[in-house]
């Protein structure tokens, strides 16, 4: 049994101090093996309240029976507290004090306990029922009196809303006693919007104008705002760009026309005519030779001295200033290796550099080195995966739309990435903007190389070990699921693919950022190879497969977003 009570002065302020239950001096439960004795004493809490639980006055298998509690109260303040007799039988498991208690002298000094229930009553008239459709309520559904709910959904861009109406029937008929009620709805649209099915109140947004539209009774009317809001101050100027192509040729050694010819004197050269004539210059024979006729008459006389040297004169390289090999050798010694100027030549082993080599010029064929400063230029001002961490992705995510998309219980999600250089992959990423949890088994991810060979694989992302994390936090999180083993893949493209198994009413699965799904089947493909970027499988397989037909996927409206780790 559990009594209850609470004691408060006059003034609503709680009382201190406490109750005593007493029994008889012992209480004796032969088949329990029990004995029970002395008395209860209860501490009134910061409120002034008791709770304590008791036996029952009536509680089988008790020996003495037939008696009753004698409850004292000893309350700080009130000189003499009451004492009184009340009994607990076990019918009425929980009892409140100021329902048993006794405040009138005239009153005996317990307080009997409700009695056994009685016999049930005659059946009374039904009530009134209350029934539900989808429809308005068949004419022979129901009595007089009866209600009717009636929940009509319908769904507008991709909104679902139910509209809520009620009816009454009365003299044998139908009729809607009250209005259709619903909450407004949002729906947001690239184009102009029909009214139909929607109701006043609801608001439509456009996404390539930002304007704002609100139905009345008679439709969209005019816009009554926009979100889109003024516009910003010019920015700041920025850095010079890089040095552009040559200018056109305003005049070349002096001259200055539209096509420019020079002679062989505007050069500071023989033109072709001196050659063998008077004060022009010697030709070659056909023996590589002078010919005879453009030589001098002979004779002339012997040279009379070399180096001041006669005879048959003999020079040494100390006659003319220069090193013999000797001494050449001593002055400049040669390394047992040197890097030829020009010239093919292999060179083995690791060799330092006193300085980096360095290039002004940019490659031209594939198999050409470069300098740093060509290759950050590559990346303009575009961010970069190794920006993030990442080792590829689908596309820069900040590109993606605003609001989120649910992938579907069930279908494949496909996206395309490609690897310029071979990496380790870890793990698949994507972005969710909401995710609480309740992926069911038959959810994974895999990545496939281009030919649709699985290369690696996730575990059941339903389990703790590969389910993604949840996200609460607005502005949403990158979330990933690891590989049952690290990938090291080679350069080129794969395919990523996903399957989200979840309960759709409850919305379980993750909103995951998508590049646009306005087009009922936007294209996949682009250029000039087969390479197909972003797709579905409207089916999906309980286990990642061991091969997919890419050439089969269709094409999805909905883009997701991935990337690799």
């Amino acid at each position: 049994m559990t009594v209850r009570g609470r004691f408060l002065a006059p003034d609503g302020t709680p009382l201190s101090g406490a109750l005593v239950f007493r029994a008889p001096a012992t209480l004796t439960f032969p088949q329990a093996d029990v004995i029970l004795g002395g008395p209860v004493t209860v501490q009134l809490d910061a409120q002034g309240a008791i709770e304590v639980t008791l036996p029952a006055t009536d509680a089988p298998d008790m020996d003495p029976s037939g008696w009753a509690y004698v409850v004292a109260e000893q309350l700080s303040g009130i000189l003499v507290g009451r004492s009184y007799n009340i009994v607990l039988p076990r019918a009425q498991p929980e009892v409140d004090l100021a329902d048993i208690a006794p405040t009138d002298p005239a009153k005996p000094n317990y307080v009997g306990v409700p009695g056994p229930v009685g016999p049930q009553g005659a059946t009374g008239t039904p009530g009134s029922r209350i029934y539900s459709g989808a429809t308005a309520p068949a004419a022979g559904l129901g009595v007089d009196g009866d209600l009717y709910v009636r929940y009509e959904t319908s769904t507008v861009l991709g909104v679902a809303s139910t509209t809520v109406s009620t009816w009454q029937r009365t003299a044998g008929a139908w009729a809607q006693i009250g209005g259709d009620v619903r909450g407004a709805a949002i729906y947001t649209n690239n184009t102009t919007t029909p009214s139909t099915n929607t109701k006043p109140g609801d608001l439509l947004i456009r996404t390539d104008t930002g304007d704002l539209w609100q139905r009345n009774a008679s439709g969209w009317g005019s816009a009554i705002g926009s979100l889109r809001g003024p516009k910003g101050d010019k920015g700041d100027v920025g850095a010079a760009g890089a040095t552009g192509p040559g200018g056109v040729v305003q005049s070349v050694n002096g001259k200055s026309a539209a096509a420019v010819t020079l002679s062989a004197a505007d050069v500071g050269a023989l033109a072709t005519t001196a050659a063998g004539a008077p004060s022009g210059v010697a030709t070659l024979g056909a023996d590589g030779k002078v010919p005879a006729a453009q030589l001098p008459a002979a004779g002339g006389g012997a040279v009379d001295s070399v180096n001041s040297k006669t005879g048959v004169v003999v020079l040494t390289a100390a006659d003319v200033g220069a090193l013999d090999q000797a001494a050449a050798d001593a002055r400049y010694p040669l390394a047992t290796a040197a890097v030829l100027v020009a010239g093919t030549q292999t060179i083995s082993g690791g060799k330092t550099f006193s300085s980096i080599p360095s290039t002004t010029a940019a490659p031209t064929t594939a198999n050409h080195l470069t300098r740093k400063s060509y290759v950050d230029a590559l990346g303009g001002g575009e961010w970069l995966p190794s920006d993030h961490g990442l080792l590829t992705w689908a596309f820069d995510p900040a590109l993606g739309q605003s609001t989120a998309l649910y992938p579907g219980s069930g279908p494949i999600r496909v996206t395309a990435v490609i690897l310029r250089v071979p990496v380790t992959v870890a793990r698949i990423v994507w972005f969710a903007t909401g995710y609480a949890g309740g992926l069911t088994t038959g959810s994974w991810a895999a990545i496939y190389d281009s030919a649709g060979t699985r290369v690696a694989a996730t575990g059941d992302m339903s389990t703790a070990t590969y389910e993604p994390a949840e996200v609460h936090n607005a502005g949403g999180a990158t979330i990933s699921s690891p590989l049952t083993a690290s990938y090291a893949a080679p350069a080129g493209v794969y395919y990523v693919a996903s399957r989200w198994q979840y309960n759709t009413g409850t919305g379980d699965g993750p909103m995951l950022l998508a590049a646009e799904s306005s087009a009922g089947a936007p294209p996949n493909q682009f250029g000039q190879t087969a390479v197909r970027r972003f797709g579905v499988y409207s089916t999906g397989a309980a286990t990642a497969p061991a091969t997919i037909n890419v050439a089969s996927m269709e094409n999805g409206a909905n883009r997701f977003w991935c990337a690799l780790g």
